[in-house]
């Protein structure tokens, strides 16, 4: 995940601030784990489980 995360964030945008770089890496962090398949869910997204009930 370290990697990804650099990868997606530090090392392809540049930031002014601080503050720019945080929010960024907080929506990147929304969008990643709100699509992301997990195990406990049997494969499907948080998003898509909450969409299912």
């Amino acid at each position: 995940m370290n990697r990804t995360l650099k990868d997606a964030t530090t090392r392809s945008f540049h930031y002014a601030t601080l503050e720019e770089l945080a929010t960024h890496l907080k929506d990147y962090l929304w969008a990643y784990n709100g699509a992301r398949p997990l195990r406990s869910l049997k494969g499907r997204t948080s998003i898509g489980f909450i969409l299912e009930i």
